[in-house]
């Protein structure tokens, strides 16, 4: 497979029509049917559901999309740090990390690198520490920021002078949102909202004392945001980090804290014997600065 190709593949499989796709890369359109037509030729299998307006994907394309989208990735971020290494200092820097406060530390790094090192860029990805450990597997990502637990023996890292508390965001006309704290009991019958994170889990088991899947759990959330509007509209209870959801005076919501009182440590990992980028090495110096003083 050549990444021209799997290129062609992307635009086509976003656009879902092959003359929109072909404008957008400047190619007739028999040039790129023909380029796709060679491409299921060549893996054996039917990427495309052709319909008469548009084109969907089948299930081989939907994986080789979501395949195909980490290597063009992967392979633009290395010749960006190559020809970084050409230069005075630039290239790229990829950092992944959930919804904490602690990013104020890395965006404080940041800030001070781009001050001596202009040509560095950095782009930030959002996941839960799940999605955060398989794009460092991947290579998509040269640091991650984890809440504990996290595998020490797959990764380096640096922990963070942060704790995350845990507690329950809930409607300031809950029956629980003059509570001091929020216990096990008075959770047991009330309909929640958790993180999708293994991690997470098996934390929030050894706290209820229970496990997850024998609580009323309603949903469960990727990132905190949506969740948090779920919990605007009354559909249940979710368990998350304090400072990430606005609770001021203007907000339907409030947060209480668990007890027993469960935090959050947070690292910042990569990959044991990783090779970094000047960029991300340049990173790595400049946070240990930071934190040091």
């Amino acid at each position: 497979m050549e990444l021209r190709v799997l290129r062609y593949f992307i635009a086509v499989a976003k656009e879902q029509n092959i003359s929109a796709a072909a404008k957008q890369l400047h190619l007739s359109q028999p040039t790129l049917s023909r380029q796709l037509k060679e491409l299921e030729a060549e893996l054996g299998t039917t990427l495309f559901e052709r319909g008469n307006r548009k084109i969907t994907l089948t299930e081989e394309g939907l994986f080789l999309f979501n395949k195909a989208k980490e290597i063009v990735e992967l392979t633009e971020k290395t010749e960006a740090n190559l020809k970084g290494t050409k230069q005075e200092i630039g290239g790229e820097v990829y950092i992944g990390g959930g919804e904490t406060e602690a990013m104020r530390f890395i965006a404080k790094a940041c800030k001070e690198l781009l001050e001596n090192h202009s040509g560095i860029r950095f782009h930030l990805y959002s996941g839960n520490a799940d999605d955060i450990t398989d794009k460092l597997k991947n290579g998509l990502l040269d640091f991650g920021i984890v809440i504990e637990p996290m595998d020490k023996q797959r990764y380096d890292y640096i922990k963070l002078p942060a704790t995350d508390r845990w507690g329950v965001l809930m409607r300031k006309d809950s029956p629980l949102a003059q509570r001091p704290f929020i216990q096990p009991e008075d959770l047991m019958d009330k309909p929640l909202l958790i993180s999708r994170q293994t991690a997470v889990s098996n934390e929030m088991s050894g706290w209820f004392g229970k496990n997850i899947e024998d609580l009323r759990v309603v949903g469960t959330y990727n990132l905190i945001y949506n969740a948090a509007l779920m919990v605007e509209e009354n559909i249940g209870y979710a368990l998350c980090l304090d400072k990430l959801v606005n609770t001021g005076e203007d907000s339907k919501l409030c947060f209480i804290p668990l007890r027993p009182k469960l935090e959050a440590n947070l690292n910042i990992i990569w990959k044991k014997h990783q090779v970094f980028s000047s960029a991300a090495n340049l990173f790595l110096q400049q946070l240990r600065i930071h934190l040091h003083n």
